[in-house]
């Protein structure tokens, strides 16, 4: 007799009692549903280091955790070519409107309980997974305030950029380069949708570049025969330039002094 399918599982809490307690569930429903527990994590920033190198079929996730909530990992799952299963695990009741807008499976109410679990799990083994793209869009206008990391695929790895370290972001083409001390990251952003979700921390120079605010030092005027910008911003920690126009000179320097 072939042995039933499993559902590989990933439990993402910061509490490591209530991580026990997902897996006790889960074994006392494992002959209604099989399932393998490959992983924990204590956030979604631990949750996403696991998934650079692994699938799972569904992400049981707490909401309010530590350096990354399940809000936004949600988000940040959505970019994933397969994306996986989400099924949200809480203590509060007020996100439920948001969980489902984010396309999870379902939304359970801590203490969990071993049936409503046995639901949950049914549903999403055999539930559509999520296009890609609908996660992102809608995660963003939940959250309020942006998201804390970026993400990125390059050379097959996931990335996570904090949005803290982003110097500035330059579009080129179809694709915008995020620029830290350290180096550059290729993302799958829209500069204009960056401007939107980070009013509060970048300014736009140019009408392919936004700036952090606490990275400016200063300014230098170009001469009259400069073509490419009216002006050039200085930044703290790298020797590059950026390009200023005309038309955001006077919004940038009043920013530099604000």
């Amino acid at each position: 007799m072939s042995q039933a399918p499993h559902l590989n599982i990933l439990i993402v809490d910061d509490e490591p009692l209530a991580r026990a307690r997902l897996r006790e569930l889960l074994g006392d429903i494992a002959v209604q549903l099989p399932t393998v527990v490959v992983g924990e994590a204590a956030n979604g920033l631990e949750a996403l280091s696991f998934l650079r190198d692994r699938q799972v079929d569904l992400v049981l996730v707490d909401i309010r955790m530590p350096g990354m909530d399940g809000i936004e990992l949600a988000v940040h799952l959505g970019a994933f070519e397969k994306p996986p299963a989400i099924i949200f695990t809480t203590a509060y009741d007020n996100f439920a409107v948001q969980a489902f807008d984010l396309n999870a499976v379902d939304y359970l109410l801590k203490p969990v309980r071993a049936q409503r679990l046995l639901t949950a799990l049914q549903k999403a083994a055999t539930a559509p997974r999520p296009e890609p793209e609908l996660l992102s869009g809608i995660g963003k206008a939940i959250r309020g305030g942006g998201r804390t990391h970026l993400s990125c695929h390059e050379r097959g790895r996931l990335l996570v950029v904090p949005v803290s370290e982003v110097l500035y972001f330059k579009a080129d083409l179809k694709y915008v380069t995020a620029r830290t001390v350290e180096r550059e990251y290729l993302l799958d952003e829209a500069l204009t949708h960056l401007e939107q979700e980070y009013a509060d921390r970048f300014i736009r120079l140019h009408r392919a570049v936004l700036v952090a605010r606490a990275a400016l030092i200063g300014f230098e005027k170009c001469g009259d025969d400069d073509a490419e910008a009216y002006g050039w911003a200085l930044l703290r920690g790298v020797s590059e330039k950026l390009p200023v126009s005309r038309r955001q000179w006077a919004a940038a320097r009043a920013a530099l002094t604000g």
